[in-house]
């Protein structure tokens, strides 16, 4: 099952107190991003976020899903009605995620 475009505009709607979030489409889904890092996706209607030791400690009862066959187990968000949670949850997780992987350049 795809997700839908409006559950996208919902969340991002709801993530509107960040600056700098971004998305992009894969395979009917969405990966979402904050200053350039990857922190969670929209996969099949849920909002899911990288397991983060300051994401497990804010969501200690969120259950543990995968997103997609072969991916690793990602946190599902619950508490998406609060604006004020997720911009708490998404600032606490950035120091902890990994840096952008640089791209390679083709060779011409």
């Amino acid at each position: 099952m795809a997700s839908s475009r409006s559950y996208l505009e919902f969340i991002l709607d709801q993530l509107s107190e960040l600056d700098d979030i971004t998305y992009i489409t894969m395979m009917n889904e969405f990966i979402l991003y904050y200053q350039g890092k990857v922190f969670g996706g929209i996969y099949d209607d849920r909002f899911l976020v990288k397991p983060t030791e300051s994401a497990k400690k804010l969501m200690p009862h969120a259950s543990y899903e995968i997103p997609y066959d072969g991916a690793k187990e990602m946190l599902l968000v619950d508490n998406v009605d609060s604006r004020q949670f997720l911009r708490e949850l998404v600032e606490a997780m950035y120091p902890e995620l990994p840096a952008p992987k640089k791209r390679k350049k083709k060779a011409d």
